[in-house]
């Protein structure tokens, strides 16, 4: 079993605090949340779940109470997991932000339509059978950008 210092070294994690009690944990979280940092804990054992900070991260063979409180757990005791989890997390914002504003688009567009904004100018009107294709394609482009997620895959680790 390697030792916590090795394995941040090959993370390349600079500090780190390691063999320390419960409240030493939340202590130096609660420091380093004073100093304005953002802080995340990666547990596993039933003593991490008092220093779940910020973002709480129980990975996959930890306890039940760890894996209950974290809003993250991972399924493979592997700390490459970690920036996965946080790249896949990126990428969904990514996603949402995206599936937004086509939404924000197209209801900008669409509903002045529907409307008969264009009729004094044209006399067209856009027909209902017009207006709900338009609507379950907007529908089908966000689930279709959303199912990009599916396919996922972190970039390579050296």
């Amino acid at each position: 079993m390697k030792r916590p210092r090795a394995i941040a070294a090959e993370a390349g994690i600079d500090e780190v605090i390691a063999g320390v009690l419960p409240e030493a944990k939340a202590q130096t979280i609660a420091v380093l949340q004073q100093q304005g940092r953002r802080v995340a804990m990666v547990g596993d054992g039933i003593n991490d779940a008092l220093a779940l900070a910020d973002v709480g991260i129980a990975m996959g063979g930890g306890s039940d109470v760890v894996v209950e409180t974290a809003p993250i757990t991972l399924m493979r005791a592997d700390l490459h997991s970690v920036a996965d989890a946080l790249a896949l997390a990126s990428a969904t914002l990514r996603n949402i932000r995206q599936n937004l504003l086509g939404a924000f688009v197209y209801n900008r567009l669409g509903i002045p339509l529907a409307a008969g904004v264009l009729h004094p100018l044209t006399g067209a009107l856009l027909s209902p059978v017009v207006a709900g294709a338009a609507m379950a394609l907007s529908s089908i482009t966000v689930v279709g950008n959303a199912n990009r997620l599916l396919r996922f895959r972190p970039t390579a680790r050296q």
